[in-house]
């Protein structure tokens, strides 16, 4: 039997008569990367804090590794990891004290979390500003640092809300590389962008959502059989989310 690590059911959110996120069922299976598209003000943010316990469905459920997200928070949330869009670290922490202050939130053993501290310092090539506070990092550096203390307690489930904005191409391509090593040992990792070649080379699956509304998943090639003979996945997305006619307009305005 496949182990779902991340089910949604009839997810929704309303803020006040706005539906920002309107009954999204899936799933996403261990050992696998899902990646999850929309344009802006789809609700991908939305559905991403409900799935890692931020936000309150207005009806729906979510189970993170079977547990539900609402009646069993502790237990859903220290099977998963989250890193989002922006970073918001202590900034008057260093890294090795925020990933240690992390360990500890988390229940790992003192000596497996100093191990995890200078593996993931090293792998993310911050040990040279290990000390240094994180008030003084970059963009790019808080962004590693903030992934690798999603992964200090090692979940089960990584969440990601574009993970490679602002990262030069070295270090894109690390995380890149990193969340497929996650998903060959069995991690379920779910995450957004708005880079669709990103999406389709690093994706099993894909999810695209529109004005609330889950309008496709699937393999690229279960897609291509949706998007009426688009074999790109640029072209499938705007086929779908109505954004083929603003294309169109706008190359009527060049």
């Amino acid at each position: 039997m496949t182990d779902i690590l991340i089910e949604t059911l009839d997810l929704a959110k309303r803020f006040g008569d706005k539906v920002a996120v309107d009954k999204v069922n899936l799933q996403v299976q261990a050992g696998e990367i899902f990646g999850f598209l929309g344009p802006n003000g789809a609700g991908k943010t939305t559905t991403i804090k409900m799935i890692v316990g931020l936000l309150q469905p207005t009806s729906g459920a979510v189970r993170v590794a079977g547990h539900d997200v609402q009646t069993e928070p502790l237990a859903a949330k220290a099977a998963s990891g989250f890193v989002p869009d922006e970073p918001n670290l202590y900034s008057k922490l260093s890294a090795r004290e925020l990933l240690r202050f992390v360990g500890e939130l988390y229940d790992v053993e003192p000596v497996v979390v100093e191990r995890r501290i200078e593996e993931l310092l090293r792998l993310f090539d911050l040990t040279a500003a290990a000390d240094d506070l994180i008030d003084s990092y970059s963009h790019g550096m808080r962004q590693k640092a903030s992934l690798a203390a999603a992964l200090v307690h090692d979940p089960r489930v990584l969440v990601l809300d574009e993970p490679t904005v602002g990262l030069d191409p070295r270090s894109a391509r690390l995380i890149k590389d990193l969340l497929r090593q996650l998903a060959q040992r069995g991690a379920a990792v779910f995450l957004s962008t708005h880079i669709l070649e990103i999406a389709e080379r690093m994706c099993d699956r894909i999810g695209i959502i529109n004005r609330g509304a889950l309008v496709a998943v699937g393999t690229m090639a279960e897609l291509r059989a949706m998007g009426q003979g688009q074999s790109s996945l640029e072209d499938i997305f705007l086929s779908l989310t109505g954004g083929a006619e603003d294309a169109a307009i706008a190359e009527v305005l060049q």
